[in-house]
């Protein structure tokens, strides 16, 4: 288990800062990033505080005044400060150097203004970087139209999965991508593709409308920053029907309930049609949750359905409960795999401990007994290696699998 982190070095010096609120928070930010963190978390009436390895932590001892938070709102956002004075909340991007953008929520609360910035790095990095399966890069490679859904909560990276995606298309084949986003997040730079970004509420109004729009600007992709409603849903499905590769997010845990969240977003009567068309273009659903490592960092831990004839008929026939054992099945000929087959990867190559896999899998003494197995295997491996004879006792603990991966 790796030592506990002192969180008191990431405290800063109120005193120390700039009154200038701007500078103040540009200072936070720096800050934030230099210690590795993802979010900035600054509330009227409260200290401030980053998230860093997946904790938040204090950065002040000092409250962040209520009148100061309320003189950054009108310095951030300038023109649009009305626009919070009706919507409650405003969301938008902030630069704070040629490295680091944010993706920014501020809003009102009971106590004031509280704002929280997300880190976007300007570079893009590779599926490689993230450490992210292979089946990913062939589902950029090889997907030309259809359905390439991201699943997971806020936060678990859906994102920056998609943008590293992207951009190994932007490198690989000339194309017109379109991107439609509340706000914008990272920023592309033309490669072999040609890549027009949009923002809801600066560039565009709403999804439906802008994805309809989208239609008719000769696009071969599109990312649809999220799908929310019936009709942003039925025009990304009408896109990927008529030769167009889309991708998008959904809030959901996996790809079973991805399936049943969409049709069920449906009239009864619509359920069949809405099947029908799903079988027909889902290309891939990718779902994401984080895990802790032991060294103290996160890594991503990942559900990949693909689309093939057995998934298919499963969606048209309404046999959701099988998806994830299709999932687990096709992993050595599909490129899939189900959370708990990544789990005991990472749980295998020592980068989570057993409780962190057991804590995100989803179907815990399943894993459990794999593990115990793989735990059993890498000893009686061991002591094969080094000539030991193995003891009855271990011999008679193994369980025998047909795939301890699977």
């Amino acid at each position: 288990m790796a030592d506990a982190i002192d969180y008191s070095q990431y405290q800063v010096d109120v005193s120390t800062l700039d009154f200038k609120q701007r500078d103040r928070l540009d200072k936070f930010l720096n800050f934030l990033v230099q210690n590795g963190g993802s979010d900035l978390h600054l509330k009227a009436g409260s200290v401030v505080r980053g998230r860093i390895n997946g904790e938040l932590v204090k950065f002040t001892k000092d409250p962040y005044l209520k009148e100061d938070m309320m003189t950054l709102a009108k310095e951030l956002l300038k023109t649009r400060f009305p626009e919070m004075i009706k919507n409650k909340s405003v969301d938008f991007t902030y630069k704070l150097n040629d490295e680091y953008r944010f993706r920014v929520n501020i809003f009102f609360q009971i106590d004031g203004v509280s704002a929280v910035f997300r880190t976007i790095p300007v570079k893009i990095p590779t599926i490689d970087e993230l450490g992210l399966p292979k089946s990913i890069k062939e589902i950029c490679d090889t997907a030309m139209r259809g359905v390439v859904l991201l699943t997971g909560p806020t936060g678990s990276g859906k994102t920056t999965t998609i943008a590293s995606m992207l951009n190994r298309i932007n490198h690989a084949r000339t194309s017109h991508i379109v991107t439609i986003e509340d706000p914008v997040e990272f920023v592309f730079k033309d490669d072999k593709c040609i890549i027009n970004q949009r923002a809801i509420g600066e560039d565009c109004n709403t999804f439906a409308d802008s994805l309809r729009a989208a239609l008719r600007e000769d696009p071969d992709v599109i990312f649809v920053g999220e799908m929310r409603d019936l009709v942003t849903i039925e025009t990304a499905l009408h896109a990927a029907e008529t030769g167009h590769l889309v991708f998008s997010t959904v809030h959901t845990i996996d790809a079973k309930e991805t399936i049943n969240r969409i049709v069920a977003m449906f009239e009864q009567a619509e359920q069949e049609r809405i099947r029908m068309t799903l079988a027909s273009v889902i290309e891939a659903v990718i779902s994401q949750r984080l895990a802790r490592t032991i060294d103290g960092k996160r890594v991503a831990v990942v559900e990949i359905l693909r689309k093939n004839t057995r998934i298919r008929d499963m969606i048209l026939e309404g046999r959701d409960s099988e998806i994830p054992d299709a999932i687990a099945d096709g992993r050595n000929t599909y490129g899939m795999q189900t959370f708990d087959q990544h789990l005991l990867d990472l749980y295998v190559q020592e980068v989570i401990t057993r409780d962190e896999a057991l804590d995100k899998a989803s179907k815990r003494n399943d894993l459990e007994l794999k593990m115990k197995n793989a735990d059993l295997a890498k000893k009686r491996g061991m002591m094969l290696a080094n000539g030991e004879d193995i003891p009855d006792q271990l011999a008679e603990e193994v369980v025998q699998l047909q795939d301890i991966r699977r």
